[in-house]
């Protein structure tokens, strides 16, 4: 078998380049999943994410329908997909059909009349109810969303990363029954991500921003399997370790106690490992003024790391081979707290290491940069959720579901 094959856990995971989709059928699952607000789409950057895939399928002389879930049941961004197909027509510059029908008689009919070069999008893949039940391998197998759907398919490609922590029919059931390949984005996060966690070393994490509970994770998993050197932290992360610790947080103190108390002891944990940093000083609003303060005496609401701070962790990340950004070291929605992320940033873009964006609101200061360091980035991730469970070291669903769809289909072939 001809291509380029990519690994995951040491296990193999084929590409698009691996098959030949001329007049071929293909399934592709993407992940449109955007926020709405009154019924419109108000950002489409997951939309954008996939039509580099899309573009190169019909290039192929593929026949392409897409599959994508938008929102929960019950929560007002559970709407249709229909304005979705409609941003895709616009992105990709031709008429991209939208059936209002899922695995029922309208898209069955419309999916057995598809011409090359034509894209078909199907309805919110949740509006069927088993796609909302997230199962076991041997029973997505047996859903009647995979029955009735991949008999009419040559390929599936599973493009849908943000999703891949989903053990859903959508994601994870059709690689189990057909041939299915990882599409572009796919392949560029478990390329990017692998890179982060597997790279050359010392490697240095980054870790900032409010989701404390992924932050715990992620520290967690990387620190105890040594595939980090240095884990630098900022945000409320360190403001929840310097508390563990003993010390008083300021204002911080009421936020951590009400929504945090439960994470304490973990954290207490991790300050047995000598390679988590914790800042020095803090960028604090007091009572309306902004003061530098020690961290072992905050005044007010602690806002950014110092610049002490700033200078420490600049020389460690100096001398990185790999370096991973994932959360904001302060709260940069206010100008006056965006320096310590934006100066963490300019460090390693102008160190010799990879630099991995690892997604957390890291990648909103990107237009605080310079282009020529943008360009030095050397991947950026927009996986959401799906980049805590790899960082992580938790399964992957959709992940798992391609290597496998690769031992059953792909092993031992010539092509």
């Amino acid at each position: 078998m001809s291509g380029v094959v990519i690994s995951y856990n040491e296990r193999n995971i084929a590409t698009i380049e691996d098959v030949d989709l001329t007049n071929k059928k293909v399934l592709l699952r993407v992940d449109m999943n955007s926020p709405i607000k009154d019924n419109v789409i108000m950002d489409t950057s997951r939309i954008r994410s996939h039509i580099k895939t899309i573009k190169e399928l019909v290039e192929l002389g593929s026949k392409v329908v897409i599959m994508s879930h938008q929102g929960r049941p019950g929560e007002s961004d559970f709407i249709s997909l229909k304005s979705h197909t409609e941003i895709l027509s616009k992105l990709l510059g031709f008429n991209v059909e939208f059936v209002g029908d899922i695995i029922g008689p309208e898209a069955r009919k419309r999916i057995a009349t598809l011409e090359v070069g034509e894209v078909l999008v199907l309805e919110n893949t949740r509006f069927l109810s088993e796609e909302n039940i997230e199962m076991p391998f041997e029973q997505l197998m047996n859903t009647n969303f995979v029955k009735k759907l991949s008999h009419l398919f040559n390929y599936y490609v599973g493009d849908a990363f943000a999703s891949a922590h989903r053990s859903q029919a959508s994601i994870a059931g059709f690689p189990l029954v057909m041939p299915a390949v990882a599409g572009r984005v796919m392949e560029d996060e478990i390329k990017g991500l692998s890179k982060a966690i597997n790279g050359e070393r010392p490697s240095t994490l980054f870790i900032g921003g409010a989701k404390l509970k992924d932050a715990i994770k992620i520290m967690n998993h990387l620190i105890k399997t040594k595939k980090i050197d240095n884990i630098l932290t900022g945000g409320l992360v360190a403001l929840l370790l310097l508390k563990a610790k003993g010390y008083n947080i300021g204002k911080a103190e009421k936020i951590i106690e009400e929504k945090f108390a439960s994470l304490i002891p973990e954290a207490k944990e991790l300050l047995k490992y000598d390679n988590i940093f914790l800042p020095e000083d803090f960028v604090s609003d007091v009572d309306g003024n902004v003061e530098v303060v020690s961290s072992k005496e905050i005044k007010g609401s602690p806002k950014d790391i110092g610049p002490q701070t700033i200078d420490y962790y600049n020389e460690l990340l100096k001398n990185s081979k790999t370096i991973i950004l994932r959360g904001p070291a302060g709260v940069i929605e206010d100008e006056r707290f965006r320096n310590g992320t934006i100066k963490l940033a300019t460090e390693s873009l102008n160190s010799n290491a990879y630099v991995i964006f690892g997604g957390g609101h890291f990648i909103s200061i990107l237009n605080d940069l310079p282009p020529m360091l943008r360009k030095r980035i050397g991947y950026i991730s927009t996986g959401g959720g799906a980049v805590v469970y790899f960082l992580s070291g938790e399964p992957m669903p959709g992940i798992e579901a391609l290597a496998l769809s690769y031992e059953k289909f792909f092993k031992g072939l010539k092509q």
